[in-house]
């Protein structure tokens, strides 16, 4: 795999999105299924755009390429902040750059692209989920109902260069670029020749808004003095007319409560630099400095707010990644996210507006936001196993949440939120059941990947493929998968000791899945569709064979036998098949119905 990123074509992303979308379902290797349609989802206005799920991707890797923000939007996101740009584009970026284990950490300060590609695929970006939303009907509403939300770094002298003040225009109004109407014919073009009966999403097309950005959150250095960040956002507020959300560093709790509180909650290999929060932005200045630009904005008819949490800055003791520092974003971040939150709110009487980001996740998505801050967005949790699906089950988890259009921050529910996560083992570091996932087996030179699931599995069963089936509700087919391997998935969807859930994947990021019952669930809604269009192989009666037993394993070697075509009889000196889960196991351990299944479908 090449580590210099080449971004596609605009034709190039509409052959794809629309072949893939008709052969496969999917767009992006991300099913229809897991689409996220916005519809039913009551939307709120942020930033005077209507935002239909206050949701998506933080400035960072899921928002650097094309691809990468059409995914997200497949999959619930609606809020974007843009990979953070400045003047300095040609760096080359040390590889690897990014560890997500547990808590994250990177050692990347800069966009990768030069700063007119960084643009390019946030123009495609813009003008292809608009042509998705429409194409696949993801949502009815006049408006887009995402937010692109520009970021920017890292001072107020680069910012102002020319190259970057043509980035900003051109965000602000894309009708100051060429590209726009160039792309917008090739997409009318493409329509024409590969989407009949289509003039609806032409005229749809024809009135894609060139605003991309009315938005901009500030990212600076680490270190940052006040009056350069304040200049920065009157700059960007007043001269650029954009509204301005500041990032600020957890640093602003002090040394003291930040390694207090990763000690506490177990992170010991987390080792801090007191010179760091010595030399960053204090809580004094940083109050006056809010204040005082929260009356500029409102001068100027602006909104203002500020986002947390910037990365921490930690000493890179594990040595994975080049440097001597690197950032630290996830799980760990959260404690020290939500507490500087509830902080400063406090210190505006909950009239201040927050944007969240660290440590966010399915576990405190609908707490934080119940609190009154908006939007959240997400790195690290998108970094780890299951990827942008990660951020369907988030949307999902929204579809009945009502979100308060209230502009004042909730104090005592943040108050309690900030406070629990001092003591939630979510947040602790040994959260773990288990020691470690991994498996004993080598992994060959030219085929390195294994399922560790899998391979705990004493039969080997591939559980990800029936997970899979499982989760887009083809419960026939999960059978086939299971049962290729296990005769018996009613019984051991019940008494299986499960050991592919102790080597879950999962469990380094959040808690391993419930194998076990996404099998139970396979069998009992797949199990009539599976026994009428069942076919084995034809008896071949000059085998026989006798099984002596009809307990599971009697059962499993009677049914491998028979599917290969031998006539076999099962002998069992009791009255009815099953061993010892029939006649030892009592039924709340076991139903009969799960014995009784199982038996039928052997015989």
């Amino acid at each position: 795999m090449s580590d210099i990123m080449k971004p596609l074509s605009f034709n190039s992303f509409l052959n794809q999105i629309v072949s893939e979308e008709k052969k496969h379902s999917s767009i992006f290797g991300i099913k229809r299924t897991n689409f996220v349609n916005s519809s039913p989802i009551s939307g709120i206005y942020f930033l005077n755009n209507l935002l239909e799920l206050p949701i998506g991707p933080a400035a960072g890797p899921h928002t650097q390429m094309t691809q990468n923000i059409i995914a997200s939007y497949l999959t619930g996101g609606r809020f974007f902040e843009l990979k953070t740009v400045q003047k300095i584009d040609e760096l080359k970026i040390d590889r690897p750059c990014i560890d997500a284990e547990d808590e994250g950490y990177n050692v990347e300060w800069s966009q990768e692209l030069k700063l007119e590609q960084s643009y390019d695929e946030y123009l495609k970006a813009w003008i292809l989920l608009h042509f998705i939303k429409k194409y696949l009907g993801l949502s009815d509403k006049s408006e887009s109902g995402f937010v692109f939300n520009m970021s920017v770094g890292y001072d107020l002298e680069g910012i102002k260069t020319e190259r970057m003040d043509r980035f900003i225009e051109q965000m602000k109004d894309a009708n100051k670029s060429e590209l726009f109407t160039i792309y917008k014919n090739e997409l009318i073009e493409f329509i024409n020749v590969k989407i009949p009966k289509s003039s609806s999403l032409i005229e749809y097309v024809h009135n894609i808004s060139p605003y991309i950005s009315n938005s901009v959150t500030l990212s600076t250095m680490h270190g940052c003095p006040p009056n350069e960040i304040e200049s920065i956002v009157k700059y960007l507020i007043k001269e650029k007319g954009l509204h301005t959300y500041v990032k600020l560093n957890p640093t602003l709790l002090g040394y003291d409560f930040v390694k207090n509180t990763l000690d506490q909650l177990g992170y010991k290999n987390i080792y801090l630099d007191k010179h760091s929060f010595d030399n960053d932005l204090q809580w004094n200045d940083a109050v006056s400095m809010l204040q005082r630009l929260q009356e500029f904005a409102s001068e100027n008819g602006k909104e203002f707010g500020i986002k947390l949490s910037n990365t921490l800055a930690v000493k890179n003791k594990k040595q994975r990644m080049p440097g001597n520092e690197m950032y630290m974003s996830g799980r760990a971040l959260f404690p020290l996210t939500i507490n500087l939150a509830s902080k400063i709110a406090e210190q505006f009487n909950g009239s201040i507006n927050i944007s969240f980001s660290g440590g966010a996740s399915i576990n405190n998505v609908k707490e934080i936001l119940d609190t009154g801050i908006k939007p959240i967005t997400f790195v690290t949790e998108l970094l780890k196993p299951g990827g942008y699906n990660r951020l369907k089950q988030i949307a999902d988890e929204l579809r009945e949440f009502s979100i308060s259009e209230n502009k004042l921050i909730d104090l005592i529910k943040l108050k309690k939120l900030a406070a629990d996560s001092l003591n939630n083992p979510l947040y602790k570091k040994e959260t773990r059941t288990v020691d470690s996932i991994k498996v004993p087996d080598k992994l060959d030179t030219f085929d390195c990947f294994i399922a560790p699931c899998k391979v705990a599995c004493p039969i080997h069963q591939d559980v990800p493929e029936y997970i899979r089936l499982v989760g887009e509700g083809k419960y026939e087919e999960a059978l086939r998968v299971i049962t290729d391997k296990n005769p018996l998935p009613h019984i051991t969807g019940y008494v299986c000791d499960h050991q592919c859930m102790y080597h879950c994947t999962r469990i380094d990021y959040d808690e391993a899945l419930k194998i076990r019952d996404l099998k139970k669930e396979a069998a009992l809604n797949g199990y009539n569709d599976f026994i009428k269009n069942i076919s084995f192989n034809e008896t071949n009666n000059k085998i026989k064979v006798a099984v002596i037993g009809a307990g599971p394993s009697g059962l499993s070697a009677a049914y491998f036998l028979a599917r290969s075509g031998f006539d076999v009889t099962v002998f069992e000196k009791n009255m009815n098949a099953g061993g010892i889960v029939q006649n030892v196991l009592p039924q709340f351990r076991l139903p009969q119905s799960a014995i009784d299944n199982d038996i039928k479908f052997i015989e």
